[in-house]
């Protein structure tokens, strides 16, 4: 360990980690955010997107034995425990952080994906929700996520975590109108389907294969009616039971993989 210990909570970077983590306007104005953990900084570092590293003065050991030569080529500072903890938003933090410069794409990039498989999500706003979508994306081999502007922050701690590194992978971009992006995904051919209980066909009754979108809403409030009524068709995932839906990120992912399983087949 070669680098001085920062010891105090008024160090300058300690008060600016705390606004990443905190601050979804200071991650949009510096274009930067906080991944915990040694994958999530791995992922960072393969991918060229690693600004910082921040290790514990207890887990520098440990976290240099991962990194190996890695850690000789990338900037770095060790941090006193009791300091860590303040700039961590983990419970029980693992002793490693790093700030992390921004994937960016384009919504023309996302939509000219040869994979012709898009997930529109119309204000969504559950940290959780949107870290799993973006995880199921990846696993199921869609283009890419494209969100309404008020949806969720996915550089939120919460959701980078939730990510499990699918933020380094998958493509996505927020855009200002989902209802431009549903009209432009319908006049280049393509269906775009909203969820929905009633006056709907079963989700695996319908062809995916030629390449669609399909639109998850709000938790409480499900697709707003102004989204609702640009979809091409409507889409409902049967249940047995009481229950009147399902949680966001199955319903997604249910859809998702259905998807999947067609153009295997």
């Amino acid at each position: 360990m070669t680098n001085s210990i920062i010891t105090s909570e008024s160090n300058g970077q300690i008060k600016e980690l705390i606004k990443l983590q905190k601050q979804a306007r200071e991650r949009r104005k510096t274009k930067k955010f906080v991944a915990e953990g040694i994958k999530m900084v791995l992922e960072a570092i393969n991918f060229d997107k690693l600004d910082k590293l921040y290790v514990s003065e207890s887990a520098f050991d440990r976290t240099a034995q991962r990194l190996g030569d890695k850690l000789e080529r990338i900037p770095y500072e060790v941090v006193a425990d009791n300091v860590f903890k303040q700039i961590s938003d983990t419970v029980t933090p693992q002793g490693v952080l790093a700030t992390v410069n921004m994937p960016e794409y384009d919504v023309k990039e996302i939509l000219s994906d040869e994979r012709k498989a898009w997930v529109l999500l119309d204000d969504l706003r559950d940290p959780g929700n949107l870290g799993t979508i973006i995880r199921t994306s990846e696993g199921a081999g869609m283009s890419g996520v494209i969100m309404s502007k008020e949806s969720v922050d996915l550089f939120n701690p919460k959701v980078v975590r939730s990510t499990m590194g699918a933020i380094f992978r998958v493509k996505f971009c927020y855009v200002e109108s989902l209802i431009d992006i549903i009209e432009e995904i319908k006049k280049s051919g393509y269906d775009v389907y909203a969820t929905a209980m009633e006056g709907s066909e079963v989700y695996d009754c319908v062809d995916y294969t030629k390449g669609s979108a399909f639109i998850i809403g709000n938790e409480a409030n499900g697709v707003s009616d102004a989204v609702f009524e640009k979809a091409s068709k409507r889409i409902r995932i049967p249940m047995e039971g009481k229950l009147e839906s399902l949680n966001a990120a199955v319903s997604a992912a249910i859809i998702m993989y259905e998807m999947a399983r067609q153009k295997r087949k």
